[in-house]
């Protein structure tokens, strides 16, 4: 049986996995990441970056002046449950919010890995795991190695984490907080060709519907909503033909749209505080942390960060018993994200009503140009959610600093 030795095996090559990689390449660990895809990829997403995603993106040395599906956005174009529609802007100095596919994102962050030091194997899945007192076993499909040793796995495989499943942490019938369609759409002449538009339907709340722009004229369009047991996934597909029929998203589209393929479909894990988050020499990340933000349904920039974390962690405490290293991991995604995370919970709540939604929204667009800018940062994750709770991370430029890429 050949093997193959590294310190950190990285499993999963998508932004969480991507961004421990980077880092940890970056720090002179040998670090191996497999996946079983091959890249480019598609990956069923809003393609929505916040701009927590792109301080994050930013930190990992990312640059997306030669990503050609790269969209940046100025502003959001909001409409309540009540039909009534605003602009929201965003501040001017730096990139708060921009769109790009995930096929081109996740190919720019795994060329971005190697570069920075990590081998990368595609088309390559794990099998099982074992977990040892001084290492972690994968055994793989697909690779020249039949098995892959690591002192450290990071497992950024999902919301069906094979990895977790082997080590019987798997859920049973666990099918995620959220439920999402997307289709792309061409020949895109109405507003929607350069506005980023969230429609707040009554019959989606605490959920919405989008139309995110990219270049070409074409637009990422779908809609999400939580999983509240009264809507069925098979009703879905009736949801969204009468969701493109509606006035208001045909004008944004324009008559001549054409959807591009089919429709996809896909679930969204939102319970980081009630998953384990480790599990000896393994650190989750990413969906297989179901680190996605509870509200909202966006996940990238909580992927980007809780892979950037759990390589800080093994950076720091990698010389120490593994013990401290999950202790070390588990604590700093704690700080960054538990109580936002249930202030999440809290605000969707209100959310969850016509009547909370609609006026929540009014409240903005009577807020005049400064309320409305600090509600898009809000809204697009500049800062945390429960800041205003969590003194120990206010700083010297809360609700001022530039975006991200402002240099």
């Amino acid at each position: 049986m050949s093997q193959k030795f590294c310190d950190v095996a990285v499993v999963g090559a998508g932004p969480a996995g991507t961004a421990a990689a980077i880092e940890l390449g970056r720090s002179g660990r040998s670090v191996v990441v497999v996946d079983k895809a091959v890249f480019p990829r598609d990956k069923c997403c809003g393609d929505g970056l916040t701009t927590l995603a792109l301080r994050e993106l930013e930190t990992l040395g990312f640059d997306p002046e030669p990503v050609a599906g790269w969209f940046d956005v100025d502003a959001a174009w909001l409409r309540s449950p009540d039909g009534r529609e605003m602009r929201v802007p965003l501040p001017e100095h730096g990139q708060y919010a921009a769109v790009c596919p995930r096929m081109e994102l996740d190919a720019a962050l795994v060329d971005l890995a190697r570069s920075a030091g990590a081998e990368v194997h595609e088309g390559v899945a794990v099998a099982d795991v074992e977990v040892g007192d001084d290492r972690v076993v994968l055994t793989v499909d697909g690779a020249e190695y039949d098995s892959l040793h690591a002192r450290y796995v990071v497992a950024a495989d999902g919301m069906w984490s094979p990895v977790r499943k082997a080590l019987g942490l798997g859920i049973d019938g666990y099918r995620g907080e959220w439920h999402a369609f997307r289709q792309y759409v061409s020949n895109v002449t109405g507003p929607a060709a350069d506005r980023l538009i969230v429609w707040f339907e009554p019959d989606l709340l605490p959920g919405y519907a989008w139309s995110f722009p990219l270049p070409g004229n074409r637009a990422n369009i779908g809609f999400g909503v939580l999983r509240d047991g009264d809507r069925k996934v098979r009703d879905m597909a009736a949801l969204w033909r009468d969701l493109l029929q509606r006035p208001h998203v045909v004008d944004a589209l324009g008559a001549d749209a054409e959807l591009e393929g089919r429709h996809t479909a896909w679930p969204i894990p939102a319970r980081i505080d009630e998953v384990p988050l480790s599990h000896r020499r393994v650190l989750f990340v990413g969906d297989a942390a179901a680190a996605t933000d509870v509200m909202t349904g966006e996940g990238i920039g909580q992927a980007l960060l809780t892979g950037r974390l759990a390589a800080d962690a093994i950076r720091f405490g990698g010389a120490l018993q593994p013990e401290f290293v999950a202790a070390e991991y588990e604590a700093l995604v704690r700080d960054e994200l538990f109580a936002d995370h249930r202030m999440a919970k809290r605000l969707g709540a209100v959310l969850a009503h016509r009547r909370g939604a609609t006026w929540a929204l009014r409240i903005v667009e009577h807020s005049g140009n400064w309320g409305r800018r600090h509600f898009a940062r809000w809204m697009f994750e500049d800062e945390p959610r429960a800041i205003a709770l969590t003194p120990h991370r206010w700083h010297r430029d809360l609700l001022g600093r530039p975006g991200a890429y402002a240099a």
